[in-house]
């Protein structure tokens, strides 16, 4: 008889920040599953479904280490989220496009053509634009440093106003 899949037992937090509440989703090793807004969380439980499945969230705290870099995130840490576990379900292709949106800098922007060149896929344009919209860790998986080939902003899950702002906060804090 085939085995049933497990259900996955994750844990959601709420989080205050400048751009309102975050949501934050954890395992119980307190690897990071999601990150999203308050707004989107219809997104995000849809996106935790489609990658695990079956799965039971429960409200409480995040381990201190993931708040931790939130708030620090959230106050001007840029690095805040480098040592952040971050797991994800998805297609081979959309993994490696989530790895190299974390390839790049906090203040630094690349278009959806050069994220394609740097998955090895310079054709996959459209592809990888599926994918950055697709990403269920938002801000730790930074797909807002996405932008369209002539500089402008392109779709941003959170909102091109949100968009907006963490390109601004990023920038202000970067290291000249």
């Amino acid at each position: 008889m085939p085995r049933l899949p497990e259900t996955l037992q994750l844990t959601l937090d709420r989080l205050t920040s400048p751009l309102g509440e975050v949501l934050v989703v954890v395992d119980a090793e307190g690897v990071v599953r999601a990150l999203d807004f308050h707004d989107y969380e219809e997104r995000l439980r849809r996106l935790l479904r489609l990658h695990y499945g079956a799965v039971v969230l429960t409200e409480g705290p995040a381990p201190e280490a993931v708040r931790r870099a939130v708030r620090a995130y959230f106050a001007g840490d840029l690095a805040a989220f480098d040592g952040v576990r971050v797991e994800t379900g998805g297609t081979t292709f959309q993994r490696a496009v989530w790895r190299a949106l974390r390839d790049i800098p906090a203040g630094q922007t690349r278009t959806y053509g050069q994220l394609a060149q740097a998955v090895g896929s310079p054709k996959a344009v459209r592809a990888v634009g599926l994918a950055n919209g697709a990403n269920p860790v938002g801000v730790i998986v930074p797909c807002h440093r996405v932008i369209g080939a002539n500089g402008t902003l392109t779709g941003y899950a959170g909102g091109l106003e949100r968009k907006r702002w963490l390109l601004a906060h990023e920038a202000a804090g970067r290291l000249p």
